[in-house]
């Protein structure tokens, strides 16, 4: 159990940070409500009707999503990278085969023009 102590530690401590955080702005900040700060907020220009009803398009989110998820799959080469030379050839191609299944989803997306704003 002593091996775990420090990830538990800094658990507790994340955990203690958080909701401190979200405390101390409850009870420090400002409570000034006006307009602006109900608006919907559009990198500094006036908002559109569509963004004042709530709505954004599915487009956007899709997008978001596609973000996180090749974003992910790049983190995971790291420690293949890290350790390439203990894996030999079995990491090389194991590195290959992941490297080609991010592609082939990259361009299936790409295609299905999953990456295009318009």
């Amino acid at each position: 159990m002593h091996l775990y102590a420090p990830i538990l530690v800094l658990f507790a401590l994340a955990a203690a940070f958080a909701i401190g955080s979200v405390a101390m702005s409850s009870l420090v900040g400002p409570r000034r409500a006006n307009r602006a700060k109900a608006d919907a907020y559009e990198c500094g220009i006036e908002p559109t009707p569509q963004a004042l009803d709530g709505r954004f398009p599915v487009k956007y989110y899709v997008i978001a999503m596609l973000f996180i998820v090749f974003d992910v799959e790049i983190i995971f080469l790291l420690p293949l990278a890290v350790r390439i030379d203990q894996l030999r050839v079995y990491g090389l191609v194991e590195m290959a085969v992941f490297i080609l299944a991010v592609f082939v989803a990259y361009v299936y997306v790409w295609r299905r023009g999953g990456l295009d704003w318009d």
